[in-house]
């Protein structure tokens, strides 16, 4: 019985962050609403970019720093790329994408705010500290 529980528990956590990441898509459809014609496609580049780049940042640098040991309560210093005592089940990989939608909507929301107002390259780097460090440290 613990074990239906458990795996009911992983498969609302799944349901739930697939929810979250079709606000990616709602995000970019807003977006691409208020931006001009000629800019969709680069909007649209952007929000898929936030989730392919956030989420492997997420994996290996910002899980650790949000769910790692406690450096003084302010950063976790251990579990990078999933390694949370040794354990590797389900429920760890649901609950990791749970939280890496989150950090690349954290990212996508912002990406609304500067369409049309900051290069490609540019908005990458900031995507790349949003999620690796920014959202983890501060959620933390």
């Amino acid at each position: 019985m613990e074990q239906l529980a458990a795996n009911l528990d992983t498969l609302w956590i799944l349901i739930t962050a697939f929810m979250v990441f079709f606000m990616q898509a709602g995000f970019a459809m807003v977006e691409t609403g208020f931006t001009r014609a000629k800019n969709s496609v680069n909007i649209l580049m952007k929000n898929l970019i936030d989730f392919c780049i956030g989420s492997v940042l997420f994996l290996l640098i910002g899980f650790g720093l949000m769910f790692g040991r406690d450096a003084g309560g302010f950063i976790g210093i251990s579990s990078f790329t999933l390694k949370i005592s040794g354990e590797t089940s389900a429920s760890i990989f649901a609950f990791w994408i749970f939280q890496a939608v989150f950090a690349a909507t954290a990212a996508t929301i912002v990406s609304g705010a500067v369409a049309e107002r900051i290069k490609f390259k540019n908005y990458l780097i900031y995507s790349i500290f949003i999620t690796g460090f920014v959202y983890p440290v501060i959620k933390k």
